[in-house]
């Protein structure tokens, strides 16, 4: 019984002393070591020794062995989870450019992830990477994961005010409300234990943005890592055995006004067939084995669902058996603006799965 007691009060002096996991500004911090090596999640372009990022979704990870870490983030507005050995840690909300020390860590082997939750549609950001401090020492970067998910959409998956508890947001509150790590890119890449990439901007559409408001289409700003076309895209090792893409809400949600380059709705819709289906033709070219699935949701009347089926019909006419559409239906839409909810992200994802249940090859290389 002494020693029972012995054993709890030590067991109680430890908990005490390394306390839960903090996080927290380090003005005064200095980097004496070499930056970890990083684990990335979708497309960054290195300048200058910090990633630039700009599509939504990107994540970081790496491997130290020790008690504490340092995070460099640099400029641009943006929310950050911060993740140790798979439990958030808190998050950084708009962070200014600096250093912010990971403690509170039992002594040993640790994984950090940190994740960009927010859009960064207006301007990229910078991340400057994660070191060990107090001593600690750096550890390979967790492996690739084998399976690879890649994901192509508009707000809808962005996740676009998907944390909101109403409709009727301000601009700051749908910036503040949208997680793409809880969106479906987030839930599909946990269960499928993949890495994943978010190509996806909010209010941008196959042959026409959200209103007919004048900035690139999907199409056009995807072989891009930036949206300015400063670099292209190229990520090493990227080869996704599944490619998920919603695109047609914000083509066909609003009506057309004069000028617009369609006469009607007629040409509108033939527009937008035409250029999905050479999207998706230049896709497979890139990933000649992978699954890709057209998901689409019943709004406008069915005019999406009925326009993205027409897509399918037109790829597997020409033989092209490994594309699939994944109607959706039954969505709250209670996020901000009328947008996909958490539940309702949780409802597209459990849709894209049982689709991908079906298709017995789909994760071989």
């Amino acid at each position: 019984m002494k020693l029972r007691i012995a054993i709890l009060a030590s067991v109680a002096f430890t908990t005490a002393a390394i306390g839960a996991p903090r996080l927290a500004p380090a003005p005064g911090a200095q980097v004496t070591t070499a930056a970890l090596p990083l684990h990335v999640g979708g497309r960054v372009v290195q300048r200058d020794g910090d990633a630039v990022r700009q599509w939504p979704g990107t994540y970081f990870e790496a491997t130290f062995r020790g008690s504490a870490a340092l995070l460099k983030v640099g400029t641009g507005d943006v929310r950050l989870h911060v993740l140790i050995d798979g439990v958030t840690v808190d998050d950084l909300v708009k962070p200014a450019p600096g250093l912010y020390r990971v403690d509170g860590l039992a002594p040993g082997r640790h994984i950090v992830r940190v994740e960009v939750a927010s859009e960064s549609q207006s301007s990229p950001t910078q991340f400057g990477g994660i070191y060990p401090a107090d001593g600690g020492r750096a550890l390979p970067p967790p492996s690739p994961r084998a399976r690879q998910i890649e994901f192509i959409g508009d707000s809808h998956t962005v996740g676009y005010g998907n944390t909101a508890t109403k409709r009727d947001c301000t601009e700051g509150e749908v910036w503040q409300t949208t997680d793409t790590s809880q969106g479906i890119a987030g839930l599909l890449g946990r269960q499928y234990d993949a890495d994943y990439a978010v190509n996806a901007i909010s209010g941008r559409g196959i042959v026409r943005n959200y209103d007919g408001f004048a900035a690139d289409t999907l199409p056009i700003a995807y072989p891009f890592a930036l949206f300015d076309h400063s670099a292209s895209a190229t990520p090493a090792g990227w080869h996704p055995q599944v490619i998920v893409i919603a695109l047609g809400t914000n083509d066909f949600s609003t009506p057309l006004k004069a000028g617009e380059p369609w006469s009607d709705r007629a040409a509108l819709d033939a527009a937008y067939v035409t250029r999905y289906a050479a999207f998706v033709r230049d896709l497979r070219r890139a990933n000649p084995d992978a699954q890709i699935v057209l998901w689409a949701t019943e709004l406008v009347d069915g005019e999406i669902l009925r326009e993205a089926g027409k897509v399918v019909a037109s790829l597997r006419s020409t033989g092209d058996r490994r594309v699939g559409l994944v109607p959706v239906t039954g969505l709250a839409f209670s996020g901000c603006h009328a947008h996909p909810s958490l539940a309702d992200d949780k409802r597209i994802a459990a849709a894209i799965d049982t689709y991908l249940a079906a298709q017995p090859t789909v994760w071989r290389r």
